[in-house]
C-alpha cells in the first residue's frame, strides 16, 4: 500500500461538477493499493497516517498530530500511486490491485483510519473521475510505503 500524505488548510473531491466531500485544514491522503496489501497493512499505515507529528505546535515546530489538532482526513483511492516507469515513457499499472481486490482493502481502510482517529473520515468515490484540489499547507507532503518502511 502507497500513500501521499499531504497536510493541507482545505481539500475537496469534485465529481461531475459537484462537491462530494471536502475538509478544512487537516491530511488529504491519496492511496494506492496492490494484491499483497494485507489487514496488518491496513492497520500500520492507519496508525501511522493519524499519529504523524505534522503539525505546528505552540512554538511553531511539526510536534502535532491531526488526532491531536482534531482535524479531518479526506482519503482518495488513486491506482496510479503503483505506476512502473521503468521501461519506456508509458507507465505500467499492473501492481495496483483490480477492484474486486481493491475496494475492500479501501473500506477497510476508511473504516480503521475511522476508528483511529475517533471521527468520520471523507472520501473520493472509488473508480470514479475525480477533480481533487488541495491547498497544500507548508508545503508538507509525505510518502509511505508498506512494504518499505523506513
Amino acid at each position: 500500500m502507497r500513500a501521499v500524505i499531504q497536510r493541507v488548510s482545505k481539500a475537496s473531491v469534485t465529481i461531475d461538477g459537484k462537491i462530494h466531500s471536502q475538509i478544512g485544514e487537516g491530511l488529504l491522503v491519496l492511496m494506492g493499493i496492490e494484491d499483497a496489501d494485507t489487514s496488518e497493512d491496513i492497520e500500520w499505515l492507519s496508525g501511522k497516517i493519524v499519529n504523524l507529528r505534522i503539525f505546528n505546535d505552540d512554538n511553531g515546530v511539526m510536534n502535532v498530530s491531526v488526532t491531536d489538532k482534531k482535524r479531518n482526513i479526506l482519503l482518495v483511492s488513486q491506482f496510479t500511486l503503483h505506476a512502473s516507469t521503468k521501461k519506456g515513457n508509458r507507465p505500467s499499472y499492473i501492481k495496483a490491485s483490480k477492484p474486486e481486490i481493491a475496494i475492500p482493502i479501501y473500506e477497510k481502510m476508511i473504516q480503521q483510519l475511522s476508528n483511529d482517529l475517533g471521527q468520520t473520515i471523507k472520501k473520493g468515490v472509488f473508480g470514479a473521475d475525480m477533480k481533487v484540489e488541495l491547498l497544500n499547507d507548508g508545503p508538507v507532503t509525505i510518502v509511505i510505503d508498506t512494504k518499505n518502511k523506513e
